[in-house]
């Protein structure tokens, strides 16, 4: 598989008025065409400027990002979707704002609506949905522009467990069966470990790569692949990593 991002040596330093503050010190790191990959690390240490880094809303002060392409779609820790608009026009919302009236798009949107269970809400207001379909609204919002990499900022934080776990199955299923590359930043390393075909742990600010790893786990869905043998030797493999670097 080609790559369709590559982080070379990439650093980022914020000026403050009294002082400037390193975020990121020479991280390298690849994704693959087709991959799921997790972010994970200590908390503050940089995992959400990544993705800002990605997404082209803040340049590196050194080194260089390489995209196969700038087409790429940012879902946030939050759905933000708008109580005064329906499901179907809180989808097409990314269309009116660009002032694009693209059949095909909204045929898109359409498809994904009906392919993932939500065709029969498409007249309904987010306050009468589920947090779960929620979620699922605000991918096929995502999605709307069919880009070919995701950035997912802990887009399942505010959710109760029970629905987490639901969740994290729909997206997963939606990101695979649509063929999609995606990037997750999370804190938890259940999801990160369960959703992923890679993890890339990093450490403390400013922050590089510590380690990266590779999972290998049965089962079709999130949900199924916590259950494997493997799961707990990854968890611990990653608690100790992330444990040490705290201390």
């Amino acid at each position: 598989m080609k790559d369709v991002l590559k982080f070379k040596n990439v650093s980022l330093t914020y000026q403050t008025a009294n002082d400037e503050i390193k975020a990121i010190d020479d991280l390298s790191f690849s994704v693959k065409d087709g991959e799921f990959v997790s972010i994970i690390g200590p908390s503050g240490c940089g995992k959400s400027t990544i993705l800002s880094l990605i997404a082209g809303l803040i340049s590196p002060t050194k080194g260089t990002i390489e995209k196969s392409n700038d087409d790429v779609g940012y879902m946030l820790q939050k759905d933000e979707l708008f109580g005064w608009r329906t499901v179907i026009k809180n989808v097409y919302l990314p269309l009116e704002i660009k002032k694009i009236n693209d059949k095909e798009k909204k045929e898109y949107a359409d498809h994904l609506l009906n392919k993932y269970g939500l065709k029969k809400f498409i007249n309904s207001y987010p306050n009468e949905l589920s947090g779960g379909m929620r979620q699922r609204v605000a991918l096929i919002r995502t999605l709307v522009f069919n880009p070919s990499l995701l950035l997912l900022d802990e887009p399942f934080s505010a959710l109760d467990y029970q629905t987490r776990l639901s969740v994290c199955d729909d997206v997963y299923k939606i990101i695979k069966e649509e063929k999609k590359t995606a990037i997750l930043v999370t804190h938890d390393i259940s999801e990160a470990i369960s959703m992923s075909d890679k993890i890339i742990i990093l450490s403390k600010r400013p922050c590089s790569v510590k380690n990266v790893i590779y999972t290998h786990l049965d089962g079709d869905t999130p949900f199924f692949k916590r259950e494997s043998k493997n799961f707990t030797v990854y968890f611990n493999k990653i608690w100790n990593e992330l444990t040490y670097e705290k201390n």
